[in-house]
């Protein structure tokens, strides 16, 4: 058995991992690639091997970095299974249409506005494509293995970073040796997640790295938040929250009504402007078994938040002026409903922009948090006069020391350890961590890299 990385090299993003034997090939993840322009060129790029040939793939979970490209794979002639757990699948019933009826719509807004340097703007993949490629998803309990290829045992377990989030775990019949895909690590104290479930046997690992050369804040989310929003509301400010749809979202839904209904900032709206986000907050509510939160807070957030389904709804909401607080996708700023928000919230110091979490290189989160005093949005620079801040204490992923404990937590002796899903320092650091504290093997491969397994 081979594995090749097709993705996720020297970047935080495009996860894709190939496994094939001399008949049969399973792609683990298939994600799209954001960020800065050269790394979103690749989505156009010819993929590195015929989707006809790839007998199944199996989604870690459903953030469009692990799942995006899945519509544009079927597009171009993928015919197998998908395989991910129930609730990755539900996940991905929203994610995927979102993500081609969004890129429709910037292709028709690029069109009209004449940003765009091609004369007629097409999306990688459409509305219809994605759907058409829910059509092959097998969605599956934890710890139930199966074969999506033969000679390969898959089995999932809770990777506690999202719902419906896991460590894949392929086994090759043959001669029993097995390869494990850590995904996207959770945090071991998360607020809403479950700690990820430690792993017990690998002779390989494949192993993130996203916070592989840094610690998260020491800080009180809680605490930070309520000053954020009172100050901000005392000066008559909006506070802007861009979010991942999945799990961000609903932690601060969450958060924001627990600091407030304890008295700790003022009685305000609530707004969620994503419809993408409102699904996943029921998804998420009707597995509350998978998570921390009880069904009296789940309910909770429902009764106090004001869902903003429609463009129209969205557009009246971006006319108030009053303080409030609006949490809208993108996590990083990248499309969506928040680029007409933060066009209207940007220029004004009254208002707060707060970002919840990794903000990849290349991005306008990016941007933001590192002090940008303009930012591109739909091909017009927009001033930056509003408060930035970034809670990275309120991140999905683990940082490197709750990685290195959860892989200290089991049994695992892996011969090797490949270290990616980083930027290049993240990785590398990630690598020789993990070498310093177990004596593993660890290196960090190059794209399209092919090795043993």
């Amino acid at each position: 058995m081979k594995l090749r990385f097709l993705g996720a090299t020297g970047t935080v993003t495009g996860s894709r991992y190939l496994l094939s034997d001399d008949k049969h090939r399973l792609l683990v993840d298939c994600g799209m690639y954001q960020g800065v322009k050269n790394l979103r060129r690749r989505n156009w790029a010819a993929f590195p091997v015929d989707p006809s040939t790839i007998n199944a793939v199996v989604l870690t979970h459903a953030h469009i970095d692990h799942s995006g490209y899945l519509p544009a794979l079927v597009k171009n002639g993928f015919k197998g299974k998908i395989y991910c757990t129930k609730a990755t699948y539900e996940l991905c019933e929203v994610l995927l249409p979102d993500a081609g009826f969004l890129q429709e719509e910037e292709a028709k807004y690029a069109y009209r506005k004449k940003y765009s340097k091609h004369e007629k703007p097409e999306p990688l993949f459409t509305e219809k494509d994605a759907r058409k490629a829910l059509e092959q998803f097998e969605p599956l309990h934890y710890h139930k293995p199966f074969e999506p290829a033969k000679g390969m045992q898959v089995t999932f377990t809770p990777a506690g970073h999202i719902l419906g989030s896991s460590c894949v775990h392929v086994s090759e019949a043959s001669t029993g040796r097995t390869v494990v895909f850590s995904g996207d690590v959770g945090r071991q104290k998360d607020i809403i997640m479950r700690s990820p479930e430690p792993i017990h046997s690998a002779n390989v690992l494949v192993c993130e790295s996203t916070y592989g050369d840094r610690l998260h804040e020491d800080s009180d989310p809680e605490q930070t938040l309520s000053e954020i929003i009172s100050r901000t509301a005392g000066r008559g400010g909006i506070v802007l929250i861009p979010a991942f749809a999945v799990g961000r979202a609903q932690m601060l839904l969450y958060v924001i009504h627990k600091i407030m209904a304890d008295g700790k900032i003022p009685k305000l709206p609530v707004f969620l402007n994503s419809p993408m986000a409102i699904k996943a907050t029921e998804i998420f509510c009707r597995h509350n078994k998978e998570h921390k939160l009880s069904i009296a807070q789940c309910e909770l957030i429902d009764r106090n938040t004001e869902f903003v389904r429609t463009v129209e709804e969205s557009i009246r909401l971006g006319a108030v002026r009053y303080p409030c607080v609006i949490i809208s996708a993108s996590g990083m700023a990248s499309g969506g409903r928040v680029l007409h928000h933060l066009k209207t919230l940007l220029p004004n110091p009254r208002n707060s922009i707060v970002f919840a979490g990794f903000q990849a290189p290349g991005t306008r989160g990016d941007a933001l948090v590192n002090g940008a005093e303009s930012v591109k949005i739909h091909g017009e620079y927009w001033p930056v006069k509003a408060d930035i801040h970034n809670l990275d204490s309120l991140s999905a992923h683990g940082d490197y020391n709750e990685i290195l404990t959860w892989l200290e937590q089991g049994t695992v002796q892996p011969e090797k350890v490949f270290v990616t899903h980083g930027e290049p320092v993240a990785s590398d650091l990630m690598r020789r961590r993990i070498q310093e504290r177990f004596g593993w093997q660890a290196t960090v491969p190059d794209l399209f890299e092919e090795v043993e397994i």
